[in-house]
């Protein structure tokens, strides 16, 4: 019941909730098993998720109806959420949290000889998203729902995730991620609410009876848009927004001629491209035709939710969608909606507004978020492709920056160099459009992830349009949500927090600073759960280790983990250096005062990305040698986990000691796993950069390890960089570039980690890693020292659990709103 779209059905009362009991959803759980699934007691656990899932969609039901009907309202305002990722995880537990459903839940399964838990197991994590962008987008709309803000996310459905790791001889191996192979419970098809989406054709142009031209797009390649809603439940609010994904299909299954022709392949052939639109997160876009591919989902996306809205809005005053419709852009991958709205508003028949009309609704419609420091991260599309898939789009997008341009040369009367920076469309032998520019030009509010971030946005990447339009910049700190991040993935401390601060913690993270006077007067029998709680997530963890990659971590180690993304600038490599320097320090005897060490490193590096799959490598070899050297035994311990994702995390965070936050500095927008250690208590070894500066500040520098260049110093360091003096000066560094040269961890692959060992010492590395080895290496040390005081260790990962408040997306999202959105919340009668 996501959506009535009619003003009668929203007048009813409110639909009644579903009795929760245990027998009640024991009932159910056995109803749907035989009755809708056609199974029976003993079956495949999945099907008992199946089962559960329906019986607790059915809980939903009501709450997301009755929901809906307060969206529909006269004078609701209304956020739209266009993200390409979202990376949700399981739902399964998040709803039984969110609905207080897991003790009634609990006793219902035990009918069945089953444990929720294993139950919980048998759920895929819902491919949609591949990392920190798609992670903050779900926690964004979990939190919007708790705070009873009428936000839809729009995305794309999916059918198969980026892809499943799995590792051959240390190298990544990239599996399909057929994630709704059996279906997806959760999500309830819409097909009355389909869209067309165009793509190829012509234009024409036309005058309008008041004399305005206007744009046909013709002779186009249609493609149906079919929504399938997801519900996503704020915390115990009776408050379920949507989640609106769109499956890509065409509009005739096939050609019935050609089939009757015996052409089987071309007659289903126009179905099976507009159906690849949707098969895979992230095609590789190394070659031209994955880049066409992936402007066609991000057109897909934007064309189907943009037309969604209006066909909500219905015959309502188009002087009026702006005062009650908003547009948050996730990134830069959802700019081309500002054409878009363009399109629509000046060429739907029932519509046909001016340009100028046009221009004001959307400028006032628009609000962009850049996620990126890296200018190379920054969407362009060639003029050539865009006019072979989107004409009429780049006819738009070549009027806005006409006018635009206009704009700037009368602001700055013959600076011809800065025109040429800020036009939309970047000359030269192949031009390219600038989506990050269009998304500025055409949004009234632009925000970065980070205070340092989007200091640097106005300064480098985007300060012409700052020095135009500074009132259009500001800044939001990224969070995580607590509900999955601590209340879900870490049980045992959500427990002890309820204890000492009472429940509502979970939708109210500020009120974690009152644990900071158990640190501080060292309350013996709270440290001593504390620490309690953090052996046994760690024995979860190396329980996990032990069964991925048969490796054993010792749980009273200090667990040294690094999980994200692999990327040169988050620099698994400094972390790899450090692990070779520990190794020599062993083979050397200079282990004196050794603190036993076990690092996980994780993640998955893009398909094209061949320098990434070269650092996973790299560490699998090194981890061979490490745990195989008998000399080493037990003191150091080296993992590669593969296929991390969204429910190893889960496991993952709750374990970690140290929280590996490294990135060269000015290079990493934000970062939010920083944030989800932090809240369990790990300790962060990082850099001055991204969301790191505001967990210093709010921890002190007492319970951090900082180090390294700071952003000015690696801006000034540039041109005169020089690794070699650095080599020379460190007696340490040179003797793990020795075992790195010497094939010491490529004995049977002689010369095979040249490229990267001649990257890192090559003046023009960008990301500087060995001018922050000596740095990193001395904060290790001083995290060291600190590890031999068990007890100062444990109060410095309380006070890491007590400042995390502000780093709740529950925070973000009210300064989202009260800054940018402007959304009343919806009261419902709890």
């Amino acid at each position: 019941m996501a959506e009535q779209d009619t003003t009668e059905a929203c007048v009813l009362p409110n639909m009644p909730a579903l009795p929760a009991t245990p027998q009640d959803l024991s009932q159910d759980i056995r109803r749907y098993l035989e009755y809708h699934l056609g199974r029976f007691l003993g079956c495949d656990h999945f099907y008992l998720y199946e089962s559960l899932t329906y019986t607790i969609r059915d809980r939903i039901m009501s709450d997301w109806r009755n929901t809906w009907c307060l969206y529909k309202r006269v004078g609701v305002r209304r956020a739209h959420y266009l993200s390409l990722e979202y990376l949700i995880g399981r739902s399964l537990g998040n709803h039984l949290l969110n609905l207080d459903l897991h003790e009634p839940v609990d006793k219902a399964v035990k009918d069945f000889a089953i444990s929720l838990e294993e139950i919980e197991d048998t759920e895929p994590d819902a491919g949609l998203g591949n990392g920190g962008l798609g992670r903050l987008a779900a926690c964004f709309l979990d939190s919007c729902a708790t705070l009873g803000l009428p936000v839809t996310g729009y995305g794309l459905r999916y059918e198969f995730g980026m892809f499943k790791q799995h590792i051959d001889n240390g190298y990544q191996v990239e599996d399909p991620d057929h994630w709704m192979r059996d279906g997806h419970p959760w999500e309830v098809e819409r097909p009355e609410y389909m869209q067309v989406v165009k793509f190829g054709g012509r234009t024409e142009r036309h005058i309008d009876l008041q004399h305005r031209a206007h744009g046909r797009w013709v002779d186009t390649e249609d493609v149906v848009a079919v929504p399938y809603d997801v519900p996503v439940s704020g915390y115990r609010n009776k408050i379920v927004n949507t989640l609106r994904l769109w499956s890509a299909t065409s509009t005739d299954a096939f050609n019935l001629k050609e089939f009757n022709a015996g052409d089987y392949t071309e007659s289903v052939a126009s179905k099976n491209e507009a159906e690849n639109i949707t098969m895979v997160l992230y095609p590789n876009d190394a070659s031209e035709n994955g880049k066409e591919l992936r402007l066609r989902q991000q057109y897909f996306l934007t064309s189907a939710s943009l037309q969604d809205v209006f066909r909500q809005w219905g015959d309502q005053p188009l002087g009026e969608f702006a005062k009650y419709n908003v547009f948050q852009l996730n990134d830069t991958h959802p700019s081309i909606a500002v054409a878009e709205m363009m399109r629509i508003l000046l060429d739907d028949p029932n519509k046909r507004l001016s340009w100028n009309e046009a221009w004001a609704i959307t400028r006032q419609c628009m609000a962009y978020t850049n996620h990126t420091l890296l200018p190379e991260a920054l969407e362009r599309w060639p003029v050539r492709l865009f006019k072979q898939l989107l004409p009429r789009p780049l006819e738009i997008i070549y009027e806005i920056n006409a006018r635009f341009l206009a704009d700037v040369r009368q602001h700055w009367p013959g600076d011809t160099d800065r025109v040429r920076r800020m036009s939309l469309i970047e000359e030269g032998p192949d031009p390219q459009i600038r989506m990050a520019w269009l998304a500025i030009v055409g949004s009234f509010s632009v925000n970065g992830v980070a205070a340092l971030h989007s200091k640097l946005l106005t300064q480098g990447l985007f300060r012409d349009f700052y020095e135009l339009w500074p009132e259009r910049f500001n800044n939001k700190t990224n969070g995580v949500t607590p509900r999955r991040w601590l209340a879900m993935a870490n049980p045992e401390l959500a427990e002890l927090l309820s204890e000492q601060l009472g429940d509502g913690w979970q939708a109210d993270l500020s009120r974690l600073s009152a644990l900071r006077p158990f640190a501080e007067n060292d309350d013996a029998a709270f440290i001593e759960r504390w620490q309690q709680i953090r052996r046994h997530n760690k024995q979860r963890l190396a329980d996990m280790v032990k069964k991925e990659t048969g490796v054993t971590f010792d749980p009273s180690a200090l667990f040294d983990v690094q999980v994200k993304r692999i990327h040169e600038y988050k620099r698994q490599l400094l972390n790899v250096l450090h692990v070779v320097h520990l190794y020599d320090r062993i083979r050397r005897g200079d282990d004196g005062d050794w603190v036993n060490r076990c690092v996980l490193i994780g993640g998955k590096a893009a398909p094209g990305y061949q320098r990434a799959k070269e650092i996973i490598k790299l560490v699998n070899n090194v981890a061979g040698v490490v745990n195989n050297d008998p000399a080493v035994g037990g003191r150091l311990k080296v993992v590669f986990l593969p296929n991390y994702d969204v429910t190893k995390m889960m496991t993952i965070c709750p374990a970690a000691d140290l929280s590996e936050q490294i990135s060269t500095a000015g290079k990493e927008a934000s970062g939010t796993g920083n944030m989800k250690f932090m809240m369990n208590g790990a300790i962060t070894i990082g850099t001055y950069d991204g969301a790191n500066i505001e967990i210093l500040d709010a921890v002190g520098e007492e319970n951090f390890f900082l180090f390294g260049l700071r952003a000015d110093e690696v801006a000034a360091l540039r041109g005169n960089y020089q690794p070699q003096q650095y080599i020379e000066a460190d007696a340490d560094l040179a003797h793990v570039l020795a075992l790195l040269e010497s094939d010491h961890f490529s004995g049977i692959e002689p010369g095979l980690f040249r490229p990267i060992i001649d990257g890192i010492k090559s003046p023009d590395d960008p990301w500087l890693t060995l001018a922050d080895f000596r740095s990193y290496v001395d904060a290790q040390g001083r995290a060291e020292r600190a590890w031999r005081d068990q007890a100062a260790w444990v109060r410095m990962s309380i006070c890491n659990c007590a400042a995390s408040g502000g780093f709740s997306t529950d925070r973000t999202i009210g300064e989202y709103n009260s800054e940018i959105w402007r959304l009343e919340p919806l009261i419902t009668s709890v």
